[in-house]
């Protein structure tokens, strides 16, 4: 008798994770569900909402007849996810912890914990991304729904990891999952996106922050020395940032807005320029970090691609110098703005994703 290949999906309770399981339900495979949480602090101001979230996918398996399975990672993420995104914050840089949390936990803890203990032959997730094949590798590339393409925060996997994985939501519009969820009466079809932070929510995340960083009020000044206003400390701010400055009225007069241009963490200074398109926010390109190659191995010293150095930013066209020994050095085709350290800088060939590396430090158009 033909035995059905057994797959464990990660559940999140979301809107996307519970219509994949009744995609991979459709298509034949034997499916069960695995909660993960990944936060163990006190929830008494609502900052995560892990028990809800527990609920609603309990709810979506019940209603879908497959089993959950839940796993603490608690104690994990703490060590190898939130230290070093609070020790980024720290530094003046804006790392991004949903990357480093699909490449330490999701895909890496709870990828083994599904093959090898839960034994199954493949893990699936919720995320908007696609997998191809060619000559026994896997490849990873955007999803159909370029809007909701989410290959960014996955660059860090690579070809083995990705030929046990499936992507239910790989040829599917957000459109199409809502609808569906409604059409097959799941209770979450009108849960709303999780936003920011896997474990914060924006609104809330300064006030989440200074548990962990106190504010530290300082100055903001324009890059001529000029007073403009005072902040909470310079780890709550992060390049490009246009929102939560307060410093408009007079300082505005020609009613252009401020931008985080530059932050001196020595003397627990910001300084802030007007208009978007201002030369000090233009950067010619950036050092990086050694760059994972999700499976291209370069014999040659550059490379020419695209990249996106925000999940919503369009990719621009760069040059890349490569360095094996030590960060590699990528140079853009026209000035860029917004180039932040700590962030992630991904690199595509048209839909395929090629893999990416963290921000060092941004070449700045003007000194």
């Amino acid at each position: 008798m033909y035995e059905k290949k057994k797959v464990i999906l990660a559940m999140s309770g979301g809107v996307d994770s519970s219509v994949s399981a009744w995609l991979l339900l459709k298509k034949g495979y034997a499916v069960e569900g695995l909660f993960m949480k990944n936060w163990d602090e006190d929830d008494s101001e609502n900052y995560c909402s892990a028990k809800i979230d527990y609920k609603d996918a309990q709810s979506v398996c019940k209603k879908l007849g497959i089993a959950l399975h839940s796993i603490n990672f608690s104690m994990e993420y703490w060590e190898q996810v939130f230290k070093k995104f609070i020790a980024g914050y720290k530094k003046g840089d804006t790392p991004n912890p949903d990357i480093l949390c699909n490449k330490m936990i999701k895909f890496k803890l709870c990828f083994n914990f599904a093959l090898k203990h839960l034994q199954s032959d493949y893990f699936a997730t919720g995320h908007y991304a696609s997998i191809k094949k060619h000559k026994k590798k896997y490849f990873l590339y955007k999803a159909a729904d370029l809007q909701k393409d989410q290959s960014y925060f996955l660059y860090t996997l690579t070809s083995r990891i990705l030929s046990k994985v499936l992507f239910p939501l790989s040829q599917i519009k957000k459109i199409q999952t809502r609808r569906i969820a409604k059409k097959i009466q799941l209770c979450v079809y009108k849960k709303k996106d999780s936003t920011g932070i896997c474990f914060i929510q924006p609104k809330k995340f300064n006030s989440f922050l200074n548990k962990y960083i106190p504010y530290k009020i300082g100055r903001i000044l324009t890059m001529s020395g000029e007073f403009l206003g005072v902040h909470l400390g310079y780890a709550y701010y992060t390049i490009g940032q246009r929102k939560g400055l307060n410093i408009g009225g007079k300082k505005n007069k020609n009613m252009y807005p401020w931008y985080v241009v530059k932050k001196d963490i020595n003397t627990n200074t910001i300084f802030a320029v007007q208009g978007s398109r201002n030369p000090y926010l233009l950067s010619f390109g950036f050092f990086t970090k050694k760059i994972h190659w999700i499976n291209l191995i370069f014999n040659h010293s550059f490379l020419t691609c695209t990249v996106k150095m925000k999940y919503r930013q369009e990719p621009v066209l760069c040059q890349i110098i490569l360095d094996k020994k030590h960060s590699s050095q990528v140079l853009f085709k026209e000035p860029s703005v917004f180039v932040t350290a700590g962030q992630s800088a991904v690199f595509y060939h048209h839909e395929q994703c090629l893999g990416g590396a963290i921000i060092k430090k941004s070449i700045a158009y003007l000194p």
